[in-house]
């Protein structure tokens, strides 16, 4: 069985709505239409749960990330648990010092139990890609979140390479360090909390306690706060830590959706940047279209 959790939250909804109707018949007729909907709607989710490959939209675990949309892009977490249990998870199920099992172990924990913001396994096989025909010695993630897209730039990434992650949110950061630890590549990733957009706070400890210097970023990879898209790329360019050559890669740009980021990089064609954008779907289903943004970056 499929997210068994789901399943009895849908059918626990559904069957009080269900009593509610039974036992005041007189409710008024737009109460009684919501209740109805709500029946339907629990009974729907308990359905998609138990079966073999569930609809994205009727998971439990989706629909309480909708909800929790307020706080999602506040606080990085979607507010029910699922970052720590995730941790746990990995720990449980993931052979400590394997890398390929721990990414195995949190695909399955995406797919069977609770969907997460992460970049994915499609969407990750363009991230390693881009990584492998880059070969770069330093990276910098934008939104680590737990630690997942870490995990699989650190198994394509040369041995001499290190990659740094910023992170907005320490719990999510002290998930992600967990994870790698178990993974057996704490050594190769640095997790930073804070964000490029902190007054500059962020930029200069990258500066001095992590060597950022003129052209010696090799690889971004952005996948934060899609309103910060094109202002971090913008402060990444501005601090002259790329070169030529360096690339660019970029998550959701269809969905959530980052237009502004998109259309700099349009207008950017063949001057500053060189795009490829490879069609795909949102993470952990294949009905949601979603768009990466593969970006060389040609100098000023």
């Amino acid at each position: 069985m499929r997210n068994l959790s789901g399943a009895v939250i849908g059918s626990a909804a559904s069957g009080a709505a269900l009593v509610v109707l039974a036992r005041k018949p007189n409710t008024p007729r737009v109460l009684r239409w919501a209740l109805w909907g709500c029946a339907s709607l629990g009974a729907v989710v308990t359905a998609n749960e138990l079966n073999g490959k569930p609809v994205p939209f009727l998971r439990w675990s989706v629909l309480r990330m909708m909800l929790g949309r307020r706080r999602l892009v506040t606080e990085w977490q979607v507010g029910d648990g699922r970052e720590e249990a995730l941790a746990k998870h990995v720990m449980t199920h993931a052979r400590q010092g394997d890398l390929d099992d721990v990414i195995r172990v949190i695909d399955d924990f995406c797919y069977q139990r609770s969907a997460m913001m992460n970049v994915g396994d499609e969407k990750g096989q363009i991230l390693d890609q881009a990584v492998r025909r880059t070969q770069p010695r330093r990276l910098l993630e934008l939104g680590t979140y737990c630690g997942y897209s870490a995990l699989r730039m650190a198994r394509v990434m040369r041995s001499d390479a290190h990659l740094y992650s910023i992170e907005f949110n320490p719990a999510n950061a002290a998930i992600a360090r967990r994870i790698w630890d178990h993974a057996g590549i704490g050594d190769r990733v640095t997790v930073i909390v804070g964000s490029l957009g902190d007054g500059g706070a962020t930029l200069r400890r990258l500066h001095a306690e992590h060597g950022f210097t003129d052209g010696g970023l090799d690889f971004v990879f952005i996948d934060h706060d899609k309103a910060a898209y094109l202002p971090d790329l913008q402060r990444i360019v501005n601090e002259c830590w790329l070169h030529p050559g360096s690339v660019v890669v970029a998550d959701n740009v269809k969905f959530p959706g980052a237009p502004e980021y998109r259309t700099y990089l349009r207008d950017q064609e063949g001057t500053s940047w060189r795009t490829t954008e490879h069609w795909t779907h949102l993470e952990y289903q294949s009905l949601i279209r979603d768009l990466v943004l593969d970006s060389e970056y040609l100098g000023r």
